[in-house]
């Protein structure tokens, strides 16, 4: 499985990143690509250390179940439910939106799995150091996907 943490896989993501065209129109969903982008940063910022949203309680009951298909090789349903507090519904600027998510990307490089925080997923509750880095990995590959690149 690819991984955020493997320099091969992070290069090949930010390679796709730099494909994106600011009116890129989605194949699904109704994000624009500047909501898309900002959306994999606000994600990023769990297992970077810098939020901690609280576990919901379907997550609570179900999400241990559910949890492999975070990391796993099957890729993530389209318009899937997501994180409240990682939606972007406002406008975001596209470069901006795409230089912070390029550098996240180099700090997991330079941080690596043992700077991973172990605050727990809101949804699928407590990952280690290399669930997170693949399905980190597999959300940006999703959303990627969704803009075509």
């Amino acid at each position: 499985m690819k991984s955020i943490f493997n320099p091969v896989h992070a290069a090949a993501i930010t390679a796709r990143i730099d494909q994106l065209k600011e009116d890129a129109a989605p194949e699904w969903g109704t994000m624009q690509v500047s909501q898309m982008l900002a959306h994999c940063s606000a994600f990023h910022d769990i297992p970077l250390g810098n939020t901690f949203p609280p576990r919901g309680l379907l997550g609570r009951l179900v999400g241990r179940f559910a949890k492999p298909m975070f990391y796993n090789e099957k890729p993530l349903p389209h318009n899937m439910s997501t994180i409240p507090t990682i939606v972007v519904d406002d406008d975001r600027v596209f470069g901006t939106e795409k230089e912070k998510l390029k550098q996240q990307i180099i700090t997991f490089q330079v941080n690596g799995r043992a700077q991973c925080s172990r605050h727990p997923h809101p949804f699928f509750g407590k990952l280690t150091a290399e669930q997170w880095g693949q399905g980190i990995y597999k959300h940006l590959d999703h959303h990627l996907q969704q803009f075509g690149v």
